[in-house]
């Protein structure tokens, strides 16, 4: 028996939206394209901390090869602001693709939020933890007075010295700031971590929903995330401040509420 077209129609109709929206189609966020190393789009650092933050941008890069990012913004709207972090690093792609070298140092003014985003290639030096206490010494006492502009300023100086460390190099371009010993805790295998991780992946696995979010997972950890939303990055804007060129965050970093 052949059904009529218009029953056809409200049959695939349904299909083909489920599809689209499973599939992330309509996932592409529209974000404002970078100017450079510091992005005041909430207009809140005064403009000698934006050249100073600039200049240190500029010199971290070219000693470290890790490009180091500020961005604000007036509000994110409904958005959760860690996660607007992550997606909105993505989108910039900071970093070398391939090296994923990059620091987002972000605040939502309205929601009175800051986050540290951290790069694959930066996660084992700046740490979640050695970002939170980051943000706990150095941002957030000036953040609370709203003296925006140096707490960001001080937040990316104490990023911009421990990436000098590890890479061995001295940086002169802006203001020392005195970055004083902290304490790393080394990773461990958490057993309740591991068992959930495996209950999770079970489950996934048990449904064709959750098999379509491993196979997506998998691709984006590859690189195939696909041009819609990542493409290059945008390595054709910032001015001369060549620190996007298509690098991944996996979440990694810290926030605090201030």
């Amino acid at each position: 028996m052949t059904l009529p077209f218009k029953k056809w129609t409200f049959l695939v109709i349904p299909l083909f939206i489920c599809l689209v929206f499973d599939t992330g189609i309509f996932d592409a966020e529209k974000f404002p394209a970078p100017t450079g190393a510091v992005n005041d789009f909430a207009g809140v650092i005064p403009p000698e901390q934006k050249v100073a933050m600039s200049t240190l941008a500029q010199e971290v890069l070219e000693k470290t090869g890790t490009a180091v990012v500020v961005a604000t913004f007036r509000t994110v709207g409904d958005n959760d602001p860690d996660e607007y972090a992550n997606r909105l690093y993505e989108a910039w792609g900071i970093g070398r693709k391939g090296e994923d070298k990059g620091v987002l140092i972000f605040l939502a003014l309205r929601e009175r939020r800051v986050r540290i985003e951290t790069g694959y290639g930066v996660e084992g030096i700046i740490t979640d933890g050695l970002a939170g206490e980051i943000l706990d010494r150095y941002a957030m006492p000036n953040l609370r007075t709203g003296d925006y502009g140096r707490g960001l300023y001080n937040a990316m100086r104490a990023v911009s010295e421990i990436l000098a460390k590890n890479a061995n190099v001295t940086l002169t371009g802006a203001p020392r700031l005195q970055v004083p010993a902290v304490r790393e805790v080394q990773p461990s295998m958490n057993p309740l971590a591991v068992i959930i991780f495996l209950l999770v992946l079970t489950l996934l696995l048990s449904t064709r929903p959750g098999r379509r979010l491993l196979a997506l997972l998998l691709l984006s950890s590859m690189g195939g995330r696909g041009g819609s939303r990542r493409g290059g990055g945008f390595g054709g804007f910032g001015g001369s401040f060549g620190g996007f060129g298509g690098g991944m965050s996996g979440g990694g970093g810290a926030g605090r509420s201030f």
